[in-house]
């Protein structure tokens, strides 16, 4: 009876490992670093986190849990509550619709997928935020940090490639 408990705790904190690195990545995005125009390379790597287990373990990475993210994710980053939280909301609607298409492919198409999710989310967020303000908000930032991510994204999905073999995957 305990080796089936001990199971289903390891099974559990498994499960939990996406959502855990997600929320560090946002942690460590969110660090305070001084210096001119420095938030404009840092990339937004709870992104990237949240592209990859969508499509890699979408039963680890579910609708509701991506909205909470991108709430915490607006908090943590001073954006308009639910900005972040709705573009992440629809990046995975369409991702998951689109999982079939991605899954087997080589990993260009698959962060060729990433840079066109990305691109659609900056505009997006733009747009939200410029509703939100009233009035046009200078999207060369976002656009540079959207770009970051873009680029930061092999590093990122290697990372998480380790930890889903290494972690989530049962032995």
């Amino acid at each position: 009876m305990t080796n089936v408990v001990s199971l289903r705790i390891e099974a559990a904190a498994r499960a939990t490992v996406p959502a855990g690195i997600t929320v560090a990545l946002m942690l460590l995005g969110s660090i305070p670093v001084s210096g001119m125009h420095v938030q404009l390379l840092e990339p937004l790597l709870a992104f990237a986190s949240i592209y990859y287990w969508t499509l890699y373990r979408p039963d680890l990475m579910p609708a509701p849990l991506v909205f909470a993210l991108g709430l915490l994710y607006d908090v943590l980053s001073g954006a308009p509550v639910g900005a972040h939280a709705g573009v992440l909301a629809v990046a995975h609607a369409i991702l998951s619709g689109q999982r079939r298409f991605l899954i087997d492919k080589t990993f260009i198409l698959n962060w060729v997928g990433f840079a066109l999710v990305a691109v659609g989310g900056c505009v997006l967020v733009w747009l939200l935020t410029s509703i939100f303000y009233a009035m046009p908000v200078d999207p060369w930032g976002l656009l540079f940090q959207t770009l970051m991510t873009i680029v930061a994204y092999p590093l990122v999905f290697r990372l998480l490639l380790s930890c889903h073999l290494s972690l989530v995957q049962p032995v």
